[in-house]
């Protein structure tokens, strides 16, 4: 895997970016004025982050797997020591598909009703391969979301969601550890 020297971040015009920043030459950055990046973050290949208006802001010790996405108009936070698992997606923008309108990016808007709504990722939150964040969300402090999951609906903090249900309770360990890396 190849990542963008430092110079070619700075090319790239992203709102700011810290120490130890990989991001991929194969990932998709659209927008980048909108972006703002923490220290150690790692972007792999095939990445797409698509900031709208309200942005985009990637925490500390942050991890995006390949495959994965970033897009909307709304606001996405990814707070500390996080991660997104291969092709798994947080969309702060989304279609009416009611069938009270029609839907994709072709269509004149005033057929359109989409929805905009910031995402807010709390630290230390995992969320697993193939998953769906919805507009609106907000995933507290140490959550992790299993695989295959579609969340519509806030996840409190330190539980194990299988999509929006609540199966486990998480251990507060992790936090400990990250306190030791940030000394």
């Amino acid at each position: 895997m190849a990542y963008l020297t430092k110079k070619e971040l700075e090319v790239l015009g992203l709102a700011s970016f810290g120490e130890n920043v990989s991001i991929s030459d194969k990932a998709s950055i659209y927008n980048p004025g909108k972006i703002t990046i923490g220290n150690n973050v790692r972007i792999d290949d095939f990445c797409v982050l698509s900031a709208g208006e309200g942005g985009i802001v990637l925490g500390n010790y942050i991890h995006l797997a390949i495959y994965s996405s970033i897009v909307g108009a709304g606001k996405v936070t990814f707070s500390d020591f996080g991660g997104l698992s291969s092709r798994a997606s947080i969309y702060s923008s989304n279609d009416d598909y009611s069938g009270e309108y029609l839907a994709g990016p072709t269509i004149p808007s005033q057929y359109l009703k989409v929805e905009h709504a910031d995402v807010s990722i709390g630290k230390y939150v995992a969320i697993g391969s193939g998953s769906i964040i919805f507009p609106g969300v907000t995933i507290e402090d140490g959550v992790v979301v299993t695989a295959l999951s579609v969340v519509n609906k806030d996840c409190a903090a330190f539980g194990i969601y299988a999509g929006n249900r609540r199966i486990r309770e998480r251990n507060h360990h992790l936090v400990d550890l990250a306190n030791k890396i940030r000394k």
